[in-house]
């Protein structure tokens, strides 16, 4: 252990080297705050802490193997399988599975996902007969999600005048009651969503002082890691927790707090002191991750800021190259731009795709950076896009298993009672749901006991219910004691899935079959995982929680060689060779919803601040002179980020108009400077005669360089204009149409013309004078 400590720096070893009491480590980009994490837990568990007693949060899955994975190298992979580690969302799963019955949920409740509430909640809006254009669906549920991190249940918003006040303001006078219905629906149907897994966790600590004291005699450690991302019900929940011994040690960065948004609060770090007695703060502030340039180019932009906590980041690594600056005309030609660079990077220097990121403020900038990649067949991938988990086949398959695991589950229950179609009609489903209402029951419940109640049903309908019920209660029997995969592919099988997507011969029809086909492999790489994991077996259970706590950042894509591209806001944490940063215009970056106050721009200027630093070796800032807003060309003006910088840490690839991105006024100043009255000759008649800056007499000699005339210019030789060697059959890269093969030239000299086959549109005859080719093969 004292080899690893070793291998530390200075001031990572202090961090680690403190056992007991509340610590708080600032920690710059780049400066290994993951490895400080990771040796400090196995520190601990080396000097005899039980791995039971030690929690630690992280924000993403994929932080969280990796920390164990770490750490198993340490100690030891039986040990690191004690530990309690992962998101705040999955610990608190466990315990409130462990807890579900204090609260009245069952251990195997649902975890709803976004597109399950909207849909709960477009339900709740059309029974209650409301306008759907005034409460939608997604802003119905992103209201309700500040509430619930705000600790806003529903009693306590009957209780807050001023929020009901606000709500009918915004003409949502009903928006507490679809909040009430929405919670009671969650309940009855045994289904929490990702707020709730915090806000029910704040209740059973707070409700239930044993259980309290439970968790706070087990978790006697406890690490938070990117603390100033964690938002208020967060904030409580560790503050609990570590309310008994006081043995926590935050880690975070003040200067890459940006997640506001959705919650976060940056005064989680920046009062940590306040929150504990005698906190001894350390700061990490050596960067290894990136050059020189981009270090200082960072912290020169960050300094604008004025809410922060002091450190200065230093780097002892190379200068590096200075960061590209680009202009383009149009947001179309800054996608050729970044195209063009990554496919000359490539050929130069033999890289990798997956060593370039594009970033973007917005997911609608990626459409120009996608149609340049194609055209140069640089392959990429998307992160934030549909994830593969948000396909509808897939979200029917998973509706089953749900199904299977909580019968109670009303979202699943409507999404695949009649699909693949039964015969159970849209007017069924309404009368078993006004049904469950009445009893308080769920839908399942009411069609279990289809004979004893009356809904005017026919005897061919409650047949039919009655199949659905045996059939969902037949795959309960095979879970009992088969693996998730075994069951899933029974179930494909007897629902009738696959014999419905296969009827749609259409290529769309083929790729669903392959989506489905393509998780059960993901069931079965996941199956045998677990056979490595103390305790698991593989069980559906397991596989719903992992897919419902997972985020598109945490696939693993394996040997997947693309270029990234994602918005900042998914970057955070991540790190590339070369980066992208595009769209640095006014308005864009920063946004122009986040000018208004100078806690909205300071959170731009972070993030900003975040996206250069996930460069180590070459940033690119790249901005448009005119984009399309809404179907429409508007002018753009160059960000103040790009002003903050300062020029030594630059280079403008521009340079016919170098400095052209700061802003110079349009008019000449001097015109408001005072009036020289000795020159105004108002005695003179007003002359007819053209003004002395048109005038074309012989005897002007104006101080300029004499131009030549027409005859004695030479003009350029066609050879620079095209390549003249070029021959039937050379693979070619054109800067607007991508990758293509010559099949025929004809003509001479300036009228020389070749037809070529693009991979992307087709056959095309450029006139070769204007074409500007690229032989690559």
């Amino acid at each position: 252990m004292q080899n690893i400590i070793s291998q530390l720096n200075e001031a990572q070893q202090a961090p680690v080297l403190q056992k007991d009491g509340p610590m708080i480590v600032i920690a710059g980009a780049g400066s290994g705050k993951t490895r400080v994490l990771t040796v400090r837990i196995a520190n601990l568990m080396s000097q005899g802490v039980d791995a039971f007693n030690i929690l630690a949060l992280t924000f993403t899955n994929k932080a969280a193997r990796e920390m164990k994975k770490r750490i198993a190298d340490i100690v030891g992979n039986n040990e690191a399988k004690n530990l309690w580690m992962g998101t705040f969302h999955s610990v608190f799963a466990k315990i409130l599975r462990i807890e579900s019955e204090k609260l009245g949920y069952p251990s195997n409740f649902t975890i709803y996902d976004t597109q399950d509430s909207v849909r709960l909640i477009g339900s709740i809006i059309k029974e209650m007969q409301l306008d759907k254009d005034i409460y939608k669906p997604k802003q119905i549920l992103g209201r309700i999600s500040s509430y619930k991190n705000s600790l806003i249940t529903v009693k306590a918003y009957f209780n807050n005048p001023d929020l009901q006040e606000a709500d009918a303001m915004s003409k949502k006078p009903r928006m507490g009651e679809i909040y009430q219905q929405y919670v009671e629906r969650c309940f009855k149907s045994g289904a929490m969503d990702f707020d709730d897994l915090l806000l029910k966790t704040n209740e059973l600590l707070n409700r239930f002082p044993d259980v309290l004291a439970k968790y706070q005699d087990r978790f006697r450690y406890i690490l938070v890691d990117e603390y100033q991302d964690t938002n208020h019900s967060q904030y409580l929940i560790v503050r609990a927790l570590s309310d008994r011994f006081q043995n926590i040690c935050v880690v975070g960065d003040d200067a890459q707090s940006i997640y506001a948004f959705r919650g976060a609060n940056i005064n989680n770090i920046l009062n940590f002191q306040k929150d504990y007695d005698n906190v001894r703060m350390y700061r990490l502030e050596q960067n290894y991750r990136s050059s020189k340039n981009i270090v200082e180019a960072a912290n020169n932009v960050i300094d604008k800021n004025k809410t922060k906590l002091d450190k200065v980041v230093w780097t002892a690594n190379d200068d590096g190259p200075k960061i590209k600056v680009h202009r383009s005309v149009t947001d179309s030609e800054e996608g050729r731009f970044v195209a063009s660079t990554i496919f000359e990077q490539k050929m130069q220097n033999q890289l990798p795709n997956s060593n370039f990121a594009v970033l973007y403020r917005t997911n609608a900038q990626s459409r120009s950076i996608e149609d340049a990649l194609r055209k140069r067949d640089i392959p990429y991938r998307i992160y934030g896009g549909l994830s593969f988990y948000q396909r509808k086949e897939i979200k029917d398959v998973l509706a089953y298993l749900r199904l299977v695991i909580n019968p109670k589950d009303e979202e699943a229950l409507v999404r695949v009672i009649n699909y693949p179609a039964r015969g159970i009609g849209n007017s069924t489903v309404e009368k078993l749901t006004v049904a469950a209402n009445h009893f308080k029951r769920s839908i399942f419940e009411v069609m279990e006991h289809i004979d004893k109640i009356d809904l005017r049903l026919n005897t061919g309908t409650k047949t039919k219910l009655q199949d659905f019920v045996t059939m969902i209660k037949s795959f309960q029997v095979i879970n009992e004691n088969q693996d998730a995969f075994y069951l899933t592919e029974h179930i494909t099988k007897k629902t009738g899935l696959v014999q419905e997507l296969k009827k749609d011969g259409t290529p769309e029809g083929i790729t669903r079959i392959e989506n489905i086909e393509e998780l059960l492999n993901g069931i079965k790489d996941f199956t045998e995982g677990q056979k490595e994991i103390d305790g698991a077996r593989g069980a559906l259970a397991e596989f719903l929680e992992d897919v419902a706590l997972a985020t598109d950042l945490d696939k693993d894509t394996g040997d997947d060689d693309r270029v990234a591209l994602m918005t900042i806001h998914l970057a955070k944490g991540l790190e590339f060779p070369h980066v992208f940063i595009v769209g640095l215009e006014e308005d864009l970056f920063p946004s122009a919803m986040s000018l208004n106050t100078r806690s909205e721009l300071e959170e731009e200027r972070r993030l900003f601040y975040v996206a250069l630093t996930r460069a180590e070796h070459q940033a690119y800032l790249t901005y448009a002179q005119s984009r399309y807003r809404w179907g429409k060309l508007v002018d753009s003006e160059p960000s103040r980020f790009i002003e903050e910088i300062n020029d030594s840490y630059l280079e403008y690839l521009n340079p016919v108009d170098h400095g052209g991105y700061r802003y110079k006024p349009q008019m000449d100043i001097d015109i408001f400077g005072d009036i020289d009255k000795s020159k105004l000759r108002l005695s003179k008649p007003v002359s007819s005669a053209p003004p002395a800056y048109l005038k074309t007499e012989v005897n002007d000699k104006p101080n300029i360089r004499k131009l030549k005339p027409v005859s004695g210019i030479k003009t350029q030789s066609n050879t620079n204009l095209f390549d003249s060697n070029l021959m039937v059959g050379n693979i070619v890269m054109h800067e607007r149409f991508g990758k293509g093969q010559i099949m025929s030239i004809e003509g001479v000299g300036a009228d020389k013309k070749a037809e070529i086959k693009f991979d992307v549109g087709g056959l095309k005859k450029l006139l070769l004078k204007f074409a500007k080719l690229q032989v690559i093969g």
